[in-house]
């Protein structure tokens, strides 16, 4: 194919993008966010270590506390997402983490240190939230397509960032990690001017007023009165528990209970990323509606329990049968990973009332951010149980599946939610 038919065909996929040209803007802005996600990300550990001279108890109790506290701004973010317009909400967190991410370039003062990085892990949650909301809203009945493709663009940014982050440690100095910083912090300063140029989508939850037609009296739906909900998020904070997987799990495993060579870990991480671009958005199809989401939920649970009994069958063998088990563990987990992802999206949104979408997207991003916390403890338990205990982690996820795909059957009786189309606020 010539250079100008690929491009023909390039330009007419990117306007086959759900949410018009707002969606494709808002793909922008999560590459632009996560490549500078991915070039501190990699690094930030190093920076306190090497370049404001911290303890590595300094370091720790630094990432466990800011991380506990940005747990709040899902919540946050997605309340006040619920009463305010979306885009003035988003660009404020983006300026926010944006101030935060620099202010830790003008001290190395541990209570200021820990004071701003609790700050920008409180506006990364919040931006997280909201992001998914404005995906909902603005491309409608196909946000389970447009998540996807916006999940493959975030992936594409944080391997992009990665791989600068990696270039750049190559020169070995201190200006090399602020200039790492300094790039993060400018990603969201840029995120912000291109989320200006973003219209506000239709909102169910702001409704034009006037004196004479004023606003119904109704009474706001609470998720943390919504039992069934918050028993769903209860069975999401487990389904979430692969992101550890590759981020502890897999490199603890080979390095201390594996034969297998400890440079398999960054391939299998490479493996994720890649699996992650090219088959999101397909497998996104399988999940398009709510019934086809939750009915994703018993294949998921399959998977689930054969990525655990491969990471359990790694230690039975050589180098050579370790490498290809914990290899067929990594696939399988990656694409629990993107089913996962593609019904949670859905779920999450379907299970919400339309009135109350951020406050309750809010209460679902708690599942992730406790993940955070729980994931590694998790992961570290099955390592050191050994075999069995990997068995167990994969069945844990699996039940958890199907108790989830049970949970939910009587609530999604009802249509799944589709966003109005002149629900959009004059103030």
């Amino acid at each position: 194919m010539s250079s100008t038919r690929r491009a023909t065909a390039w330009r007419a996929r990117w306007t086959r993008v759900p949410g018009g040209r707002d969606g494709r803007r808002m793909l922008w802005i999560a590459l632009v966010d996560r490549t500078g996600s991915g070039l501190w990300a990699s690094v930030s550990v190093l920076y306190f270590t090497y370049v404001t001279e911290l303890s590595v108890a300094e370091v720790g109790t630094l990432v466990a506390v800011s991380a506990a506290i940005g747990i709040a701004g899902a919540p946050l973010g997605g309340r006040i997402a619920d009463r305010l317009p979306l885009t003035r909400v988003l660009i404020v967190l983006q300026l926010l983490r944006a101030a935060a991410s620099l202010a830790l370039l003008t001290t190395d003062e541990y209570a200021l240190l820990l004071a701003v990085s609790a700050v920008g892990s409180l506006g990364d949650r919040a931006a997280n939230v909201l992001t998914k909301l404005y995906a909902a809203r603005v491309a409608g009945p196909e946000r389970v397509r447009y998540q996807a493709v916006n999940r493959t663009v975030a992936n594409a940014g944080w391997a992009l960032g990665g791989l600068v982050a990696a270039l750049a440690l190559g020169i070995g100095s201190t200006a090399a990690y602020r200039w790492l910083l300094m790039g993060d912090g400018l990603s969201f300063v840029a995120a912000a001017l291109v989320t200006v140029r973003c219209g506000e989508p239709p909102s169910p939850s702001r409704t034009v007023a006037s004196a004479e037609h004023p606003l119904p009296k109704t009474r706001q739906t609470s998720p943390w009165r919504d039992r069934t909900y918050l028993a769903y998020v209860a069975t999401e904070t487990v389904l979430f528990l692969d992101d550890a997987v590759f981020k502890v799990g897999l490199p603890l495993w080979i390095a201390h209970q594996s034969t297998a060579p400890h440079g398999l870990a960054p391939l299998l991480m490479v493996l994720n990323n890649v699996m992650v671009v090219a088959g999101q958005v397909p497998l996104a199809r399988l999940g398009a509606t709510t019934a086809a989401a939750r009915a994703l939920l018993l294949p998921l649970s399959a998977v689930f329990a054969a990525g655990g009994a491969a990471m359990a069958l790694s230690a039975t063998g050589g180098p050579v049968a370790a490498t290809l088990f914990l290899t067929t563990a990594a696939i399988a987990f990656t694409v629990a990973e993107m089913l996962h992802a593609t019904v949670s999206w859905e779920l999450s949104l379907a299970l919400a009332p339309d009135t109350a979408q951020g406050a309750y997207l809010g209460v679902h991003g708690l599942a992730q951010s406790a993940q955070r916390s729980l994931g590694p403890l998790a992961v570290t338990a099955a390592i050191a149980t050994g075999p069995a205990g990997w068995a167990l982690f994969g069945s844990t996820i699996a039940l958890t599946c199907t108790v989830q795909h049970r949970l939910i059957r009587s609530r999604l009786t009802r249509t799944a939610m589709s966003v109005p189309a002149t629900t959009l606020s004059e103030h």
